[in-house]
């Protein structure tokens, strides 16, 4: 990798980082993006995109291809087995995309790194930041074979276990929920018609825990749950055991394969600042929370898009870069708003037994309240921060 002098140098090529790399490259700003992986993720992991985060990305060429690709499930709905407790209806939102759009990380990272290539970018790869400085108009990163990439802003983009962040010397204040997550992508068979419909997320709340099934392209489902100590690779005997104790009775669903799965723990964390001079946090790498309502990749590529924007405004016209202070100062309002959200529907699935009834009773009249249902599908569509 040769020496180099960039407008911005974005350090992780998810989704986030690839987001913000083609809305400053589309501004007509130089980029770099440097990944520490060899290749880009070949793994489903994040699988949600809301309408909100669709209508942000309307400007950038890549989402008639994401949405040709994914499932539209217009309902969320929040089922105790065969109970369903809420049906949060996405379809009567005032958005071109009345629906949670269902489509495997891998495909959205392809699409998004498709993109980027067409306007002339390229991630760099594999390549590790292990020391960043700031001088007055410059950051610095300096690489694991001795380069050094100068730039007038970096973003860390680079994950819940960020480099730069780590770097910048920036805390991330929070704590890890105390069960591990299992994740795994499956075909069924059974009652998926009506047991596991294939337009809905459904959330299952349990006592054993909470289990999110969603549909997937190409026939697949993503199963989500919490588990005291998740196996490293779930096969069917696990997920299938995690379906007959949490999801439906009357029509239950049969695990036939288990096309990828993994494990995870998750933190409840954000970044106690989004900048630090020179250097700005978007995505994992400044907030990270509970899977429940799938808001984190969403929240990220928010954070791309608008820091993207910001930067191009100080890029571009040289306005005041204490834009970047508003950027920080919002997007971290923004993220403990979710944290606190998704903790509260964690909260809420893995109630105890004894609590369960009363919740029960409560989510059903709430359910049956159109106010409640339309503020429910506005949060989680990530509309009412538009």
């Amino acid at each position: 990798m040769q020496a180099l002098t960039t407008d911005v140098l974005i350090v992780g090529a998810g989704p986030v980082g690839l987001t913000a790399a083609i809305v400053l490259i589309q501004h007509g700003h130089e980029v770099t993006v440097v990944d520490r992986q060899a290749e880009g993720t070949n793994t489903s992991r994040a699988a949600v995109v809301h309408p909100h985060t669709l209508e942000l990305l309307e400007p950038y060429g890549v989402v008639a291809q994401l949405v040709a690709r994914g499932v539209h499930t217009p309902t969320f709905a929040i089922r105790d087995r065969d109970e369903i407790l809420i049906a949060v209806p996405f379809s009567a939102l005032p958005t071109p995309y009345p629906y949670t759009l269902m489509i495997s990380q891998a495909d959205t990272e392809a699409f998004l790194l498709n993109r980027l290539e067409e306007l002339g970018g390229k991630v760099v790869r594999p390549a590790s930041v292990i020391g960043i400085q700031q001088t007055a108009d410059q950051a610095i990163a300096t690489f694991a074979d001795g380069q050094q990439i100068r730039a007038r802003y970096l973003i860390g983009a680079d994950g819940m276990h960020s480099t730069v962040r780590e770097q910048a010397g920036i805390a991330f204040t929070g704590g890890t929920y105390g069960e591990s997550f299992a994740l795994a992508d499956v075909r069924l068979s059974g009652g998926v018609a009506a047991g596991i419909p294939n337009d809905q997320v459904i959330l299952y709340f349990s006592p054993a825990g909470l289990v999110v099934v969603a549909p997937l392209p190409d026939g697949m489902y993503r199963i989500v749950a919490t588990v005291d100590e998740a196996p490293q690779h779930p096969d069917i005997a696990f997920v299938q055991s995690l379906l007959d104790e949490r999801g439906p009775v009357a029509e239950p669903a049969v695990v036939e394969e288990v096309v990828w799965g993994s494990r995870f723990r998750v933190h409840h964390r954000v970044a106690d600042a989004f900048r630090a001079h020179r250097i700005l946090l978007a995505g994992d790498a400044a907030h990270v929370h509970s899977p429940a309502g799938g808001q984190g990749m969403n929240l990220g590529i928010e954070d791309a898009v608008v820091l993207g924007e910001h930067l191009a405004q100080v890029l571009d016209a040289g306005a005041d870069d204490a834009v970047l202070d508003e950027y920080a100062a919002t997007r971290r309002h923004t993220a403990r708003g979710v944290v606190s959200m998704t903790s509260r529907l964690t909260e809420l699935a893995t109630a105890s037994a004894r609590r369960r009834p009363l919740r029960n009773r409560i989510m059903r009249l709430a359910g049956k309240l159109p106010a409640v249902r339309r503020t429910l599908a506005w949060q989680l569509s990530g509309l009412n921060r538009r």
